[in-house]
């Protein structure tokens, strides 16, 4: 076939959300975002400037990109928060990704961004906990009951098979059937009502919310627990207490991007780690009893791009998804 036919014979693949959650599983966004971390650590892949921008609408547009050449892998994720959705019962996050070709800037293949940025951002998390939490965690608070958060919780109790109480904290204060519903066989989860003490008590604390304040007392954190922030993602968002970063040990997932949309916004000076170096071996980490870790989550184009990656190569083994011509 000659190149003028090539061209005019070219397709585009589209991923829906059904098809994401049938061809990306827990083990291969865990096995995708460690991938990403490592990359980012060796610098065999690049992260390129954030866009995060507040519209005249009420929601927040972003952008993340990325590449890795090696792997002739190029893309984007254009995703924001429009929390009007609520109103008609839709969902506030929405994203959206594509896979480019590198050597021609021809679309590969357009993906639900949703269903990747639950996964991959909960199998993050799920890293952290093996490389960071205390070795057999028993209680977990989770502030939060939509989707991060249900899928913070759910690797959590994946990975962590000592997890055997789970407190959760909500804006309202009232208890939310459909959350407890969800693990129902797995875990009982239990309404926190008093969220220091809830906080105090546990071994993990997983804040997953879109609020820009604190949401428990500095004190209330003991030594030995681990935090796992999600929620901070724009300039302006907090979840932790004020002064809380210089009293642990501080993970993020890019240290440029944490001190600038992060909870490390807020303390841009904290000395932290990246954790792909953990991931890769560039460092270690040998966790001290008292010590209380961070791990700001901010979210790495890389992971959904390695994600994405898995999700065309299956989808093309397998003929799945929908394909349009799509001659250049």
């Amino acid at each position: 076939m000659n190149e003028t036919a090539s061209r005019e014979r070219a397709t585009l693949r589209l991923l829906d959300a059904h098809q994401v959650r049938t061809l990306l599983t827990h083990e291969s966004a865990l096995e995708a975002v460690r991938e990403a971390f490592v990359l980012h650590s060796r610098r065999e892949g690049r992260v390129f400037p954030v866009v995060r921008e507040a519209l005249a609408t009420g929601g927040v547009f972003g952008i993340k990109s990325g590449d890795v050449a090696g792997q002739g892998l190029l893309g984007f994720k254009a995703a924001g928060f429009w929390p009007g959705n609520r109103a008609y019962g839709g969902e506030p996050h929405q994203a959206t990704i594509a896979l480019i070709d590198p050597a021609t800037g021809r679309p590969l293949c357009i993906i639900d961004g949703n269903a990747v940025t639950t996964l991959r951002t909960g199998a993050a998390g799920g890293l952290a906990l093996r490389a960071l939490a205390r070795p057999d965690p028993a209680q977990l608070c989770v502030f939060g009951t939509g989707t991060q958060a249900r899928i913070q919780v759910d690797f959590a109790l994946r990975l962590c098979p000592s997890l055997r109480a789970v407190r959760y904290v909500r804006a309202d204060g009232q208890r939310h059937a459909a959350f407890e519903a969800h693990f129902a066989g797995r875990c009982d989860p239990v309404l926190a009502r008093d969220v220091n003490a809830a906080v105090s008590e546990s071994d993990i604390v997983i804040t997953a919310t879109p609020g820009n304040m604190p949401l428990f007392d500095a004190n209330a954190l003991r030594p030995g627990t681990h935090v796992n922030c999600v929620g901070a993602d724009t300039k302006g968002k907090r979840e932790l207490p004020e002064g809380i970063l210089g009293q642990v040990r501080l993970f993020v997932d890019d240290r440029a991007q944490a001190q600038q949309i992060g909870e490390t916004q807020w303390a841009p000076g904290t000395p932290c780690t990246e954790i792909g170096d953990l991931l890769s071996g560039n460092e270690t980490f040998r966790r001290a009893p008292e010590d209380i870790t961070v791990f700001d989550m901010t979210g790495l184009a890389l992971q959904d791009l390695t994600a994405a990656r898995i999700l065309y190569e299956r989808a093309v083994a397998e003929q799945a998804g929908t394909t349009l011509p799509w001659p250049w």
